[in-house]
């Protein structure tokens, strides 16, 4: 085979496999390990731009899977490997993709654990060496499962646990999965391999064994940490590795000044960032691209998602707020819901039992109590009483409310969009607003009271006085 590659290395991550152990309908690489798919952990471990191109090998789930990497990775290539007949056939549907590049990383899909430093040394030894095959190895406290790294006369051979002998068995250094190569003598080699062996698949591993059969330069770099080199294939593994990764996280986060009440009980996704002097209180989940910003204090059973919160805020408890904004000296809680885009402006509060949807809280206005805001607009310095609701929808659409500033909205008031209160205006408790109110006005909307003397009494004579 010809090979007209340009220098540089790409990254190919195999993600074709279902997982069977896993007992899912997913896909294991959509698998959620700290709110995010198992596969974007070796995503992120390869978007370095010192690598030349990057395509994945999706296989069992491929549209699921593709459209994640469409949206969150844009600018992958997706090979579909239509049949799952082992890493060395998933690789060779890839032929045509590693053909352009000089050198190729493989890594596995399910390696969350993977640091970017070591890719990037894995690859240096590769080039500096000069091999023809760079892999890395490590020894895990138990080497069971693993395929087992064999020293030969001319080399290395790497035998999958289910075909080792037992005295090969009893070899600690194990194979990671991951592999820097020559494109060249990869492609060449790939077109060699058979599947006698007891899965009956196609093994990249055959690969090293022909290419130090060939006398080819084959290198293996040891990891120091195992742990890295962990992978997840069943829901026991899945959740070491969550346990492992949730430490390192945290631990991250507190050298830099995090503030734990108890930090067994705190979860932090690793696209979070915290600014200096953050406190987390017990059982807080913090997910996403989420931002927290300097002095902020988290309430316990609070959940940030794909939020950002501004300096000094402060979730009180059972806050869950999700893909909106809270700014600076914003308070919210307790049991406060705030999803869909809402924003909150410096020195707003929501309070007790109060859901606010895809809305604009202007600075220093209060939602205290029990209230529904949705499509809504709050100037500033407005109060909002116990027991609003802003109803936005007629049955088919959603409508817009709006509410000007420094504007009181008594308790109970019902607000039928689309519906506008102007400036400084009031509503009367009790009221239902169908019609926009002007500024610095009174709305009622209630039925006028009435009071209808000595009817309990009467009452009571008409029923005999019984119960």
């Amino acid at each position: 085979m010809i090979v007209m590659a340009v220098p540089g290395t790409g990254v190919l991550v195999l993600a074709a496999g279902k997982g069977t152990r896993m007992k899912s309908d997913t896909p294991k690489v959509l698998l959620e390990l700290l709110d995010e798919p198992l596969l974007f952990y070796p995503m992120n471990s390869t978007d370095d731009p010192g690598f030349s191109g990057r395509a994945v090998v999706v296989g069992y789930g491929s549209e699921a899977v593709s459209r994640y990497l469409e949206e969150a990775w844009p600018g992958t290539e997706m090979i579909v490997q239509r049949e799952q007949l082992g890493t060395g056939h998933a690789v060779f549907t890839a032929c045509e993709w590693v053909s352009r590049f000089e050198r190729v990383i493989i890594i596995p899909g399910d390696v969350p654990l993977m640091a970017k430093e070591t890719l990037t040394r894995l690859n240096t030894r590769n080039i500096e060496a000069d091999e023809d095959c760079t892999f890395l190895v490590f020894e895990p406290s138990d080497p069971t499962g693993y395929g087992r790294v064999l020293d030969t006369d001319r080399g290395f051979r790497i035998i999958e646990e289910k075909d080792a002998l037992e005295h090969e068995k009893k070899c600690c250094r194990v194979n990671s999965g991951v592999y820097v190569f020559r494109s060249g003598p990869l492609l060449e080699q790939l077109e060699n391999i058979g599947r006698e062996n007891s899965q009956g698949e196609y093994y990249l591993t055959d690969v090293i064994h022909r290419l130090c059969e060939g006398e080819k330069r084959v290198g293996i770099m040891t990891c120091p940490d195992p742990d890295e080199m962990e992978g997840v294939n069943d829901p026991l593994q899945l959740d070491r590795v969550s346990r492992i990764l949730r430490g390192r996280i945290l631990d991250r986060h507190m050298r830099n000044g995090l503030k734990c009440v108890d930090s067994q009980t705190v979860w932090i996704g690793p696209g979070v960032v915290l600014g200096d002097d953050v406190t987390v209180e017990p059982f807080v989940q913090v997910w996403g691209a989420s931002k927290i910003g300097d002095r902020s204090r988290l309430g316990s059973f609070s959940i940030v998602r794909n939020s950002v919160l501004g300096e000094n805020v402060h979730l009180l408890g059972h806050v869950v707020i999700s893909d909106s904004v809270a700014k600076d000296d914003s308070t919210l809680g307790p049991f406060t819901f705030v999803r869909d885009g809402s924003v909150l402006g410096e020195g707003a509060f929501a309070g007790k039992f109060v859901e606010i949807k895809k809305s604009i809280i202007g600075e220093r206005s209060k939602i205290p109590h029990l209230s529904y805001i949705g499509d809504a607009t709050v100037g500033k310095g407005s109060n909002i009483g116990a027991g609003t609701v802003t109803c936005n929808f007629d049955g088919k659409k959603k409508n817009p409310t709006t509410i000007g500033e420094d504007c009181f909205v008594g308790s109970d008031t019902m607000l039928v969009a689309p519906v506008s209160l102007g400036d400084g205006c009031y509503t009367a408790a009790g009221s239902v607003i169908t019609k926009d109110v002007p500024a610095e006005s009174l709305a009622i909307g209630r039925a006028r009271q009435k009071n209808i003397e000595g009817w309990a009494l009467k009452r009571k004579k008409t029923d005999g006085g019984g119960e």
